[in-house]
Formats: C-alpha cells, sequence, structure tokens
C-alpha cells in the first residue's frame, strides 16, 4: 500500500499562465476578492486571501498575448476557491454578475453550493462553500452520496 499524505495536507496554490497580467489582475481582485500581495514587474503576481503569501499565482512568462488552448486538450480543468460561508459566497456571486461575467453553472452538490465561471484567460474557476460535514448526504451504509442538482441563484443571492 502507497504511504498517504498527511490528512492535514491541503492544497497550496495554484499559478496560471496568463495573456494579459493587469487584466488577471483585476480579475482576481475585482471580481474574485483576492488581494494583490506581490508583483514582479510586468511578468507575475500573487494573489491572496487573508494575508496568506499567495493563494493564487498569475505570470505572463510564457504565455504574454497568448489565446487560451482550445477545447478538448488536457490542461487544468478549474481552480477551485473555497468561501467560509454561505454569505461570503453570495456577496462573490453579486461581484461576478456586477462585473458581468457569464456563468457557465451553477450546483448544489450536497456536500457543497458551486458556481462555475471563466477567467478572462478561459481558465475555469469554481466559487463554492463547504456545507458542514454533519449535513453531508450520506446513503443507508454511512457512505458518502453527493449528488448535482441545480443551485438556486436567487435564493443564494439573497444572502449577500
Amino acid at each position: 500500500m502507497p504511504a498517504l499524505a498527511p490528512p492535514e495536507t491541503r492544497i497550496g496554490h495554484v499559478h496560471l499562465r496568463v495573456s494579459d497580467l493587469d487584466r488577471a489582475i483585476a480579475f482576481y481582485t475585482g471580481v474574485i476578492g483576492l488581494e494583490l500581495t506581490q508583483r514582479y514587474s510586468h511578468g507575475a503576481a500573487f494573489l491572496s486571501a487573508g494575508g496568506y503569501h499567495h493563494h493564487v499565482g498569475l505570470n505572463t512568462w510564457e504565455s504574454l498575448g497568448a489565446s487560451p488552448p482550445p477545447p478538448g486538450h488536457t490542461g487544468l480543468y478549474h481552480t477551485a476557491i473555497l468561501y467560509p460561508n454561505r454569505a461570503a459566497l453570495a456577496r462573490a456571486l453579486r461581484r461576478v454578475i456586477e462585473a458581468g461575467v457569464e456563468l457557465e453553472g451553477a450546483a448544489d452538490h450536497g456536500v457543497s453550493e458551486a458556481i462555475y465561471l471563466r477567467d478572462p484567460d478561459a481558465n475555469g474557476v469554481e466559487l463554492y462553500r463547504d456545507r458542514p460535514e454533519a449535513e453531508w448526504p450520506r446513503d443507508h451504509t454511512g457512505t458518502l452520496a453527493m449528488i448535482n442538482r441545480p443551485l438556486d441563484i436567487k435564493a443564494l443571492l439573497a444572502e449577500a
């Protein structure tokens, strides 16, 4: 049996290639709500929530002015940004709508509520909040039984 990572292990950050650094910074700060923690000249930037050194890295080192990869190719499916509660997710949704960013979907997974969209470079972005573990759906054996139902966007926005 392979050695497992300790349960405290987390994904520390995602680092994205973007075509326009200023545009990407504006999206991740103004729409997603992250803060710019550091910028390296014209080629890279780091953003976070809560003063962490960075949750998202952005760079144009190999992608300045480039177009997104075509559909049907390998690569990042989406970056999932976890908000601490439903009200914070609702406020994020309001910023997305006010910025005119089109939603690709919104789902209730039983364990979480999620909103799906694309950043200006067509990278997938999931904004979500987890439900408390005691509320997670389980089958008759106690095994996790995630679902995929439409999320009531209006009800979520009412909490913003």
